[in-house]
């Protein structure tokens, strides 16, 4: 694994695009992420700066050779599919020519278009969604509900769990989530029954888009995974817990997941976030060590992100009382026990072909303290301590109308801060 750090990481590097100077952005100019949004109709790749948006595939002149073709097709996929170099040569040509004392000023300033009026789009054509439960607090957590002599099930500690999950359920930030129903159990009730999902549930988490590609049959070594990280983003994977948990066994989730998933609109690229790359958790006093497969000097050496995550909720009577969101929970991406190179190297283990575009969820992202626990099964332990909102609401799980907003943001000493923006989704009735 090598961590390069250029003149794009300058931390007194500053653009003409005013707002991109505020240290309290999430898009200053050695952040650059990449989305995807409307021009019209058309789609058009862009990079986030400031409260702009720099329209590379408008400005597709401006870049070199396949860099220049492979945004200009208004995707991501092509451009993912040629890997982290052209990711790089992007990223760093994009920082010459935002740079304050740009030469190209005047051609680069037609191709800034207002962040806050587009409409976003999913980054990437997902193909394929796979989430994991790298979270070992999180496992803990859920274990102890329902297996409280034996949290953990055996295998925990060896190998990355993950499901597949549904890829066209995949939403980008802002798009309403309607609540699902299906059929539920309660203890008391000699049959199941069906109906709206009473236990509504977000999840936070960090989602990994992959570059490059290996053949179906090949396998991916774990010192090659890191440069399959293509970026990451923001993930809501919506959870139904009460119908969860009457379909889970024996085959995992189903209706309880599938019904929607939220990610943020702006890819983080590893080369932005290369001055937050962290070693991983250490190991507990008696567990495991990854086998060979899992296990390698660089990602144990490199293989984190420190990545703060948060949860707010704002209620449909907050907003009518203009309250800003209520924070409810803080954490850490440091905090998972697997690594997405640890995931990406076990997916492939066996055989998986994996694609430019496809999706990795971290899983539930949580900690050991109570605030910093990442959903409201865990937040409320299955809805027994409820939590109060800024107006004085409880809750219990998700209502009608709830608004659920996940952020992240990346600090330290001697480097700009960056962001990942927001992640959003508001809770709609069932039909």
């Amino acid at each position: 694994m090598t961590i390069e750090l250029d003149f794009t990481h300058d931390p007194s590097r500053r653009s003409f695009v005013d707002a991109a100077n505020d240290p309290t952005s999430d898009f200053p100019i050695q952040n650059l992420p990449l989305g995807v949004f409307l021009r019209g109709v058309e789609r058009h790749v862009g990079i986030a700066i400031g409260d702009r948006i720099f329209d590379v595939t408008a400005a597709a002149g401006l870049f070199d050779g396949p860099v220049a073709t492979a945004v200009s097709t208004g995707s991501l996929n092509a451009f993912m599919a040629m890997g982290r170099p052209a990711a790089r040569a992007l990223r760093q040509r994009a920082s010459e020519l935002l740079v304050r004392e740009s030469e190209l000023r005047s051609q680069v300033e037609p191709h800034l278009v207002s962040r806050h009026d587009a409409t976003m789009l999913l980054p990437a054509t997902i193909g394929d969604y796979t989430d994991f439960y790298a979270s070992v607090h999180h496992a803990t957590n859920v274990g102890s509900m329902f297996r409280p002599d034996a949290p953990l099930l055996p295998n925990y500690k060896w190998v990355p769990i993950g499901y597949h999950g549904r890829a066209s359920s995949i939403v980008p930030s802002g798009t309403p989530i309607r609540r699902p129903s299906g059929q539920t159990k309660e203890e008391q009730r000699p049959a199941p029954q069906f109906g709206p999902s009473k236990r509504l549930d977000y999840e936070l988490e960090v989602g990994c888009f992959v570059a490059g590609r290996n053949a179906l049959g090949e396998t991916l070594p774990i010192d090659d995974a890191d440069d399959r990280i293509f970026g990451l983003c923001l993930l809501n994977d919506w959870s139904a817990r009460d119908i969860q948990a009457w379909e889970y066994q024996p085959l995992g989730p189903f209706l309880a997941k599938n019904f929607a998933t939220s990610v943020s609109p702006w890819v983080v690229t590893l080369d932005a976030l290369a001055p937050f790359r962290a070693p991983l958790a250490p190991r507990a006093e008696g567990d495991p060590q990854p086998l060979p497969y899992l296990d390698a000097a660089g990602d144990r050496a490199a293989g984190g992100f420190d990545v703060t995550l948060e949860v707010a909720i704002c209620s449909r009577r907050m907003r009518e009382s203009d309250m800003p969101p209520w924070v409810v929970s803080r954490g850490s991406l440091l905090d998972v026990y697997w690594s997405f190179a640890q995931m990406l190297a076990h997916h492939a283990s066996g055989g998986c072909n994996l694609e430019p575009g496809d999706l990795i969820g971290s899983g539930t992202v949580s900690g050991a303290a109570k605030d910093s626990r990442g959903c409201m099964l865990e937040l409320t332990w299955r809805g027994s301590e409820p939590i109060s909102l800024l107006s004085g609401e409880q809750r219990r799980f998700l209502e009608d109308f709830d608004e659920v907003i996940l952020r992240g943001w990346c600090e330290r000493e001697g480097y700009a801060r960056i962001g990942f923006g927001e992640c959003v989704g508001e809770v709609l009735p069932a039909t």
